[in-house]
């Protein structure tokens, strides 16, 4: 990149922080999370560390926080309120250890290790004992005078030591706090720093109460915890739920202190809250090994936090290893893996789905977010992409959560280039070229071509997929194939499809067209739950094939019931009763059904109907699901439980009998390993609400 492009990046990229840093320090109404800012923030240090011409003092790199709001007293740190710096995977936070090292020489090293609470960082004076002053941290440098609304916070001391303190710190894992007196000498004069937040229920909480009453609700717990402390009615302040965790000294006269381990357990044992993960260390393997142990804790928590924070010990250290402009070297904040990032729209294409509907989707600049590079991302439909005035070319923020598809949350209009315009969805179809309608009430376009190739190969994607017919060795590029050659023009030509033929595919070869032959003849006999699921009726999901296929003894019968006896069924709804009805009215789909039966399809039930109410096979146990589930979501997985006798509850405890359990499960499952909670597979689930042969 030539320093002209990377000066007019850098430009970009500085207006965008500075307006985002005003919205979140100074008006507590951020528009994008800090997963995004920091996506931003690390763009433009890159930039600046490639051109260092382009990192001034007026950069966003080198500030902390923003200027205080004009409403308050301002107020002068004696020692600044600096930042962190930010690492985000282990490879980063070694680099910063073996820096430390080098710099350190040859002194020992020890490690404090603390949650980093998502809160705002407040510093508070006390002289003679008494509090004196509580202020924001502002700009790192000045800040603003809140006095009376932290003297609201009701975990804040305003007189030390607090009675009957003593020992309140929380107890070490490894080592212990340092011995003081019983009744510590309180200094002459002290500034505690520490972070004010809400506690996830009392926010929940808050939000409802604001509601009712028709006014602001917050966007998440920070914003309710600075919002609250900026309140120029203390009053109001006073109402709000806030907590106070201390982490650190700006100064203090009168009292040795050597170490941040040894500061912890005096400001401990003077009556301030310690969170309880604090930790100490010797050896800075196991300063990673806990890092990682902790982690997993985080939706266990009942605060917020974005990550831990690494501390050199000794204060001696601490201070031959300084600050580097605004980050002191002897500290880092190892952040959680980022579920969100900034990257540029390249394009948007649209696919069409099994039911002819258009979907489109983001192409993206690739962009790593959470350990994993994204380049495309759902836009779901046109009215998700105009109301997010998402253009081709906008710099845009990109989620992703555990194995959910990415999406483009929204753009950042003010890094949007010269030249763009609105989208729209094309007017045609982009395979077929037939029309394209959108019916009135819905979101989605759809294309009205019934023979469009694109429909037909997400059909038989769909059917031959694990929890519909299970037939393996037919990919989407041999589906491509089949569908390009004439080979197959709906679902059950498959069944008509001949080995030797096949073997004569290029590339394909005798034996994978003998066993892909095999997989298709085996599914014949999957039953009527598997082939009514196979078919992609709109509203009808695994569990309501299963729930039918209770009902009803075959296909056959099915198709007869009306649409009054479908909706007598517990469990089937008006909509999914409806759409059954229109599709087995419809004359395509009698003869598509025809064919199946021509092909020797089965369409037997195999499901056994539940036993009588007290003798049902889920009958008086309890479940919790978690995860991502192979082919029903976790709606679909609760009405089977409950349809079948069993009981579903959200959290894990002695009284859970199973956890029902899918990829990506998450804190849950570990609390169900530690309660001896048995875990179940969806497969095994069926296997326990059904007695099937398939």
């Amino acid at each position: 990149m030539h320093l002209v492009t990377a000066l007019e990046r850098w430009q970009q990229l500085a207006r965008t922080l500075s307006y985002h840093t005003y919205r979140y320090h100074v008006l507590d109404e951020p528009e994008i999370s800090d997963a995004a800012y920091d996506s931003l923030m690390n763009e433009l240090r890159a930039l600046e560390e490639h051109f260092p011409q382009l990192c001034t003092a007026e950069s966003p790199s080198q500030r902390v926080g923003a200027a205080p709001r004009s409403e308050f007293i301002k107020v002068e740190h004696p020692v600044p309120m600096t930042s962190l710096a930010n690492a985000f995977d282990e490879a980063e936070v070694r680099k910063w250890h073996e820096r430390v090292g080098r710099l350190a020489g040859e002194a020992r090293l020890e490690w404090v290790v603390e949650p980093k609470i998502d809160g705002l960082a407040v510093a508070i004076t006390y002289e003679n004992g008494q509090m004196a002053l509580g202020a924001t941290r502002g700009n790192g440098i000045v800040g603003e005078d809140i006095t009376p609304n932290l003297r609201t916070v009701r975990d804040i001391p305003l007189r030390l030591p607090v009675e009957g303190s003593n020992g309140s710190a929380p107890r070490p894992r490894y080592g212990s706090w340092p011995s003081f007196p019983e009744h510590p000498e309180v200094a002459a004069r002290l500034e505690v720093r520490g972070e004010v937040y809400m506690k996830i229920q009392d926010f929940e909480r808050l939000n409802q109460q604001q509601a009712k009453v028709g006014e602001k609700v917050f966007a998440n717990p920070r914003n309710a915890a600075a919002g609250s402390l900026r309140l120029l009615d203390s009053g109001i302040t006073a109402q709000r739920p806030l907590s106070f965790f201390a982490y650190g000294l700006g100064y203090i006269e009168g009292v040795k202190l050597t170490s941040q381990w040894e500061m912890l357990g005096y400001l401990g044992r003077l009556g301030f809250p310690l969170n309880p993960h604090i930790r100490f260390f010797t050896d800075f393997e196991d300063v990673i090994a806990y890092a990682k142990e902790w982690m997993t804790l985080r939706e266990t928590l009942a605060y917020e936090v974005d990550g831990i924070v690494l501390k050199v010990n000794d204060f001696a250290i601490q201070k031959r290893l300084g600050v580097s402009g605004r980050e002191p070297r002897w500290a880092l904040a190892w952040k959680f893996p980022a579920s969100e990032a900034v990257t540029q729209l390249l394009d948007i294409w649209v696919n069409v789905g099994r039911t002819g509907v258009l979907n489109p989707n983001a192409v993206l600049e690739p962009v790593e977010i959470g350990g994993v590079i994204v380049s495309h991302a759902t836009l779901h439909n046109e009215d998700y992409i105009t109301e997010r005035e998402l253009r081709v070319g906008d710099h845009v923020v990109v989620k992703r959560s555990g194995d959910v598809i990415p999406k483009v949350l929204h753009s950042l209009p003010e890094m949007r280039p010269a030249g763009t315009v609105p989208w729209q969805m094309p007017a045609t179809c982009p395979t077929c070229g037939e029309p394209v309608v959108r019916a009135e009430g819905e979101a989605n376009h759809y294309c009205t071509n019934a023979a469009c190739p694109a429909q037909l190969v997400r059909q038989v994607e769909h059917f031959v997929s694990r929890g519909a017919m299970n037939i393996d060795g037919l990919g989407t590029r041999l589906t491509e194939r089949f569908v390009n050659e004439g080979l197959i023009h709906d679902v059950a030509d498959l069944y008509f499809l001949q080995a030797e033929q096949l073997a004569e595919l290029e590339k394909l070869g005798r034996k994978s067209a003998a066993n892909l032959v095999a997989s298709i003849d085996a599914s014949r006999a999957r039953g009527m739950a598997r082939l009514l699921t196979a078919l992609g009726i709109r509203y009808v999901g695994s569990v309501v094939a299963e729930i039918l296929a209770v009902a009803y003894g075959s296909l056959d019968e099915l198709m007869l019931a009306t649409r009054e006896e479908l909706e007598s069924i517990h469990g089937i709804g008006p909509i999914s009763a409806q759409s059954l009805v229109e599709w087995f009215s419809r004359e395509p789909n009698r003869e598509l059904i025809k064919k199946l039966r021509q092909a020797g399809v089965e369409f037997a039930s195999h499901r056994t109907a539940p036993l009588a109410e007290g003798d049902a096979p889920l009958a008086g146990l309890t479940f919790v699901i978690t995860g991502i589930l192979p082919t029903m979501s976790r709606d679909e997985a609760r009405v089977l439980i409950e349809q079948h006798g069993g009981k579903v509850t959200g959290t894990v405890s002695r009284q859970t009998d199973y956890l029902l359990a899918g990829e990506k499960a998450g804190s849950k499952l570990t609390k169900a390993q530690q309660l001896d909670v048995k875990v179940l597979s969806e497969e095994g689930l069926r296997e326990m609400a059904y007695r099937e042969d398939l």
